[in-house]
């Protein structure tokens, strides 16, 4: 599009009434649930919300439907997106609300974003005292975050034509995704193929460590989105060591870019074991692991193979931002809980369901930092830096570079915010750099044995903000407070 036409607001309108009318259909879904257990508490709260979600969903469609048929521009793209998770968060919380099991819509809203974003972060003091068809829904929340409901309806409902490769574009900015076909609506079938695939075989294998298929499907769900949501109160501690396993296998692959898991069902190996940012993503785990697993045997004389477990799945959880927890990791000594902390910043690989930095961007700043010691030293030296043997252009290295700068300055100015809503500074940070990174649990108040249930209401409303922002990275939502993006 033009950068001097105006704003086509009828086209955001149309795919935004057609969205919501896609989410209202997926919310009555979670009444079988209701229905198999025999709780009908929460039936009518899921008819109203998805009643409501429907009309609204059908009259903002059916009042944009004349539209000039331009293909949608980079303006419309980061508009939609961004309006897409907000508004897919005000409506998704309804059935939440009305049915009393969250009293409060700023809470509602602050458990559905959670879930949407892919962050983890809850509100819920008794999780298990909620119904099973709202558990559903929130945990579908986040298996649909995960992929992304922009490329789910690309998938499904091509009408955008080409134009519908800056929605995919605008959900991951700062990256071009690697495109598996030539057509964009390809592409995010495939992508959403292999989601389907691995959810399903997660939750055949969860079924065999003894879950039912409820709590089996809402893990598989919320697993494979990265997201962390659990049924239990005691998250993935309540299980046996078999099902920890399992969830730590399909966070691992959550984590990588689907790209690779495309290509490796293709028997493409050489593209999956050349990959520099899967073998830094892998060493980086490997290393946290065993210096976590040396240090609780050592200080806590556990056993090796428990020692082993936790440290893996406490490692993998925090990195690609899902959250689970198994152990309350506070307990640990300071260098390890901080470790944990420093792990925030990371993140899975791009293209991804994980937030964060993402681990290319951390090999980036490794790589380069490196050359710029070489440098030093050999100031007329023409050293490239390379990732997958390919050179990095400048451009693409100062936007790493300034995303980065970005993202910290986020984590430290929202921590002082969040100091101003009543939190010690090591929760304040904790909450920010946890929610920015969509990863759920932080440290201090807020914890993996704490709710976020005692934050003020103002500042929910702040973390719920910050989880936008880092499931959207920056860019997006950035973008949209520039006085220069509305200009003609």
């Amino acid at each position: 599009m033009d950068s001097r036409q105006e704003i086509n607001f009828k086209l955001i309108g149309k795919f935004l009434g057609m969205l919501l009318a896609i989410l209202s259909l997926l919310m009555f879904t979670s009444i079988a649930w209701s229905v198999f257990y025999s709780e009908h508490e929460a039936i009518s709260a899921l008819l109203i919300g998805g009643g409501i979600t429907l009309c609204s969903g059908l009259i903002l469609y059916l009042s944009c439907i004349k539209h000039d048929h331009r293909n949608i521009g980079k303006k419309e793209g980061y508009i939609t997106v961004t309006l897409t998770w907000i508004s897919i968060s005000a409506f998704g919380a309804l059935p939440f609300y009305i049915s009393g099991a969250i009293p409060t819509y700023t809470d509602a809203f602050f458990e559905t974003m959670s879930g949407f974003t892919t962050t983890g972060a809850t509100i819920l003091n008794d999780i298990e005292a909620v119904s099973k068809d709202l558990l559903f829904w929130r945990s579908m929340t986040q298996w649909l975050g995960g992929m992304g409901i922009i490329v789910l309806t690309l998938a499904i409902l091509p009408i955008l034509g080409i134009g519908g490769m800056q929605l995919f574009v605008a959900e991951a900015p700062g990256t071009t995704p690697s495109k598996l076909h030539p057509r964009i609506t390809e592409t995010a079938k495939r992508l959403w193929g292999i989601y389907v695939i691995f959810t399903m075989t997660q939750t055949l294998l969860l079924m065999t460590g003894g879950l039912d298929l409820f709590d089996s499907m809402c893990h598989a769900f919320t697993t494979m989105a990265t997201g962390g949501f659990s049924t239990q109160n005691e998250s993935i501690a309540a299980f046996s060591p078999y099902v920890q396993y399992i969830i730590i296998l399909f966070m691992l692959i959550g984590g990588i870019n689907f790209s690779l898991h495309y290509y490796l069902l293709k028997g493409q190996f050489s593209k999956v074991l050349n990959n520099d940012e899967l073998k830094f993503y892998l060493k980086l785990i490997f290393g946290v692991t065993l210096l976590f697993s040396i240090s609780i045997i050592i200080f806590y004389s556990s056993g090796i193979e428990k020692a082993i477990r936790d440290s893996l799945f406490q490692t993998i959880s925090i990195i690609t931002g899902t959250g689970y927890v198994t152990v309350d990791y506070m307990k640990w000594e300071n260098f390890m809980w901080f470790g944990i902390f420093m792990l925030m910043f990371t993140g899975g690989c791009i293209g991804s369901t994980s937030g964060g930095l993402k681990m290319i961007r951390i090999l980036i700043l490794f790589k380069n930092t490196r050359l710029e010691l070489k440098r030093l030293v050999h100031p007329m030296a023409v050293v490239p830096l390379k990732i997958n043997k390919k050179t990095i252009p400048p451009e693409i290295l100062q936007n790493f570079l300034a995303y980065f700068i970005i993202y910290m300055l986020f984590v430290i100015f929202g921590a002082l915010i969040m100091t101003g809503f009543g939190l010690d500074f090591k929760s304040a940070i904790g909450s920010t750099a946890a929610t920015i990174g969509t990863i759920g649990p932080g440290i201090g108040s807020v914890g993996p044995a704490e709710t976020y249930a005692h934050v003020h209401v103002g500042g929910k409303w702040m973390l719920s903000f910050f989880m936008l922002i880092g499931r959207l990275e920056l860019f997006t939502v950035l973008l949209l407070l520039s006085p220069s993006f509305w200009k003609k």
